[in-house]
């Protein structure tokens, strides 16, 4: 912004504030500001190159009485929300701009033409802005990437990536970096490790699963008790701090699954091949072991980096066969694995853990990436022998450093944290409960904690247990990483942190750094970590709505070839508008929009209800209905449901009777491919990384 269009002002009320600007589709803008009452406005000229989501500075400037609003200008962008955009190539002779997808009120990007890199009218491209124009105060980009607008499939998974901030390659400075690190493990690591190479190792992954981050080894000691090794990939021996690997690892922060592909927070040379624990290869580790009896009680631990050996690569499929039928590779080993796991089960969820369980789709694409079937993940003892050892290897980890001093203070450390319910959410939750005959002890936390496991014991296999279930997992905070530990709720710990997967989340390298200098004793605060801690934690919802777009285009792209058939479905949400409703056997999410029913409906959220004006008819989060498909749009991922009144001769599908149609038939070569989360509580959920079929 240059002094002649900067407004006037009075300098005794000029006050400068940090905040996240939000751009309306008209051009204003509001930029919200941490303890500010309510938002800064700003009109379109005064908005300068910020960009919605942009971190900026902005000055007052006075108030805006017809609004009421006090009113700025922005005088700084700090950080941009996101610098790459999809969109279409409108070319000239000499140079071209990119009308962007979407975004709010987001000007064209001007891109010169050293920049096209051969892009021609209408193609469809990612750009990059590298900077913004002097006196047009445009931006100006460069071209990433021409998509091919024929692949429908590519296009939309690759803009549900840029839309949600996630870069589609790495830098050139990454790669070149990348191609300078030792593959070799030389006798020199080595040597300042302990060795388990000769111990009984193993990995459990989903049987697409490229990136093996984790494995167990197990061995019988002379004392009778058992060693139990709990081995992490050693990225941060691999991904140095302030390195260009580095600095792009905590910038994504995360990994993105989408239903037929990855975007891996490291290069796949880092994540499927010199990180990864493949069988039959030596791999550097860091690791948790614990001395344990049979009944799964730890009589002692020892944290430090590993070097390991893997004999076998078990899919969770392979392992649950040999829990159920005995037979099967390491079966003994497996048993006693399992036997402990599901003793430090019961024993978490007696301590004050929250049984939440959480149902997830997988889709099999056919060879295009066409969904031909949907179904529903089940969490198995395969996966929960996993989920429990990474629990207490993740909570064993925040415990030791927790007690650990740096000039008499806590050692500045990401912790995993999940506070305690909201207490007005929690109220009208307890009354909708008591409706159904379930009573809530609302005297404190631990006694919440202990209603919630009655009630999803309780509930289970009755009408209305979906319904709580949904509606108890909404009551819950979202977990978040910071440095302020207040335990973790859902799991019923009081230290807790994310150390087992540093390949997909940039905070557990954190972890894996603090914990290699408190083991050495030579500590460092980072002054920095609380914000690289913020940062992850809103990558990570960033990652999650990409996640939920990509799965709500692929229920889309499914439930096209069934316009004009009926399904079983369950009500998952209700607004003034209507109502949402989720198809028992596919989860596939639609609206009922109300002006498509044959009374007027008001809102009761106490009920979390629509209630008939005329009749008093209630339609509840939970009931049961019957539906038909009335349009599929892939434009808006969005599904519209009609209700179908059920008068007895209205007959629906299960998943059944779903069947392809012709142009949806199954390629028999074509692997499932999917992915796997844990609870909305943070249990723990392992999500590997796969290599897209070209």
């Amino acid at each position: 912004m240059t002094k002649k269009d900067k407004p006037k002002k009075n300098s005794s009320q000029k006050k400068t504030y940090k905040g996240i600007v939000d751009v309306t589709r008209t051009g204003m803008a509001y930029v919200a500001v941490e303890g500010l009452a309510s938002d800064i406005l700003v009109k379109q000229k005064n908005i300068g190159s910020a960009l919605d989501g942009d971190e900026v500075l902005v000055d007052v400037i006075g108030s805006a009485k017809e609004r009421g609003r006090t009113e700025g200008y922005i005088t700084d962008v700090l950080k941009r929300k996101k610098t790459e955009f999809t969109g279409t190539i409108q070319l000239s002779k000499n140079f071209a701009f990119l009308l962007p997808d979407k975004g709010a009120f987001m000007p064209d990007i001007y891109i010169p033409e050293n920049s096209l890199k051969g892009a021609k009218d209408g193609d469809k491209a990612v750009v990059k802005i590298v900077a913004w124009g002097e006196k047009t105060r445009k931006p100006v980009g460069e071209i990433l990437e021409i998509l091919d607008a024929s692949d429908t499939n590519d296009l939309a998974m690759k803009e549900i990536l840029v839309e949600s901030g996630f870069p589609l390659s790495f830098p050139d400075e990454v790669l070149e970096e990348l191609a300078t690190i030792e593959e070799n493990i030389g006798d020199s690591v080595i040597k300042d490790r302990k060795d388990f190479r000769k111990i009984l190792t193993f990995t459990i992954d989903p049987v697409d699963a490229k990136d093996f981050d984790d494995a167990i080894s197990i061995r019988k000691l002379k004392s009778g008790l058992y060693e139990v090794g709990v081995h992490i990939a050693d990225v941060s021996h691999y991904v140095e701090p302030s390195t260009a690997l580095d600095i792009e690892a905590e910038k994504r922060a995360t990994s993105v699954y989408l239903p037929d592909r990855v975007l891996p927070m490291l290069p796949e040379k880092i994540s499927n091949e010199l990180c990864s624990l493949r069988p039959h290869e030596d791999k550097l580790t860091f690791s948790a072991v614990f001395q344990m009896d049979e009944k799964a009680v730890v009589k002692q631990y020892w944290i430090g980096r590993t070097v390991i050996h893997s004999a076998h690569r078990f899919t969770y499929e392979e392992v649950q066969d040999v829990i159920e039928t005995g037979e099967g590779p390491y079966q003994p080993e497996v048993f006693l694995l399992n036997s402990m796991a599901q003793t430090m089960r019961q024993k978490r969820f007696k301590d004050g853990a929250i049984n939440f369980s959480s149902q997830e789709v997988r889709f099999q694409l056919d060879a295009t990436g066409k969904p031909i079937g949907i179904t529903v993940k089940e969490s198995k003892e395969a996966h929960q022998l996993i989920e429990e050892f990474m629990l207490l290897a993740n909570r064993t980890v925040a415990e030791y450093v927790s007690k650990q001093k740096v000039q008499k203070q806590p050692v500045p450390f990401p912790y995993r944290v999940h506070d305690t319910p909201d207490e007005e959410k929690m109220h009208v939750f307890a009354v909708f409960a008591n409706k159904f005959g379930y009573k809530f002890d609302m005297s404190g936390p631990e006694a919440i904690a202990k209603s919630f496991n009655q009630l999803l014991l309780a509930v289970k296999g009755k009408p209305e247990q979906h319904v709580l279930e949904t509606l108890g997992i909404r009551t819950m905070a979202k977990a978040i990483y910071t440095t302020e530990n207040v335990g973790h709720y859902g799991l019923g710990f009081e230290h807790y942190c994310h150390f087992t997967s540093p390949i997909r989340r940039y905070p557990d390298v954190l972890v894996h750094r603090i914990l290699a200098q408190c083991l050495a004793g030579d500590i460092k605060p980072d002054k920095q970590l609380e914000k690289r801690c913020k940062h992850s934690s809103e990558m990570e919802r960033k990652a999650m709505e990409a996640e939920r777009a990509g799965n709500k285009y692929k229920q889309v792209e499914y439930m096209q070839q069934f316009i004009g058939d009926t399904f079983d479905g369950v009500v998952s949400g209700v607004a003034h508008f209507g109502f949402w409703v989720e198809t028992v056997d596919t989860k596939c999410e639609g609206l009922v929009s109300i002006h498509n029913m044959d009374e007027e409906f008001r809102q009761s959220e106490t009920d979390y209800a629509l209630v008939g004006q005329r009749t008093g008819r209630k339609i509840r989060i939970g009931d049961k209905v019957t539906i038909r498909v009335v349009a599929a749009s892939l434009a808006k991922r969005q599904l519209d449901y009609d209700l179908i009144e059920n008068d007895g001769n209205t007959e629906s599908r299960s998943r059944a009777d779903v069947r392809p149609t012709s142009s949806y038939r199954p390629d028999r070569s074509a692997k499932p491919k999917g992915k796997g989360r844990g609870s909305s509580v943070d249990s723990y959920g392992k999500a590997k990384a796969r290599k897209k079929k070209k």
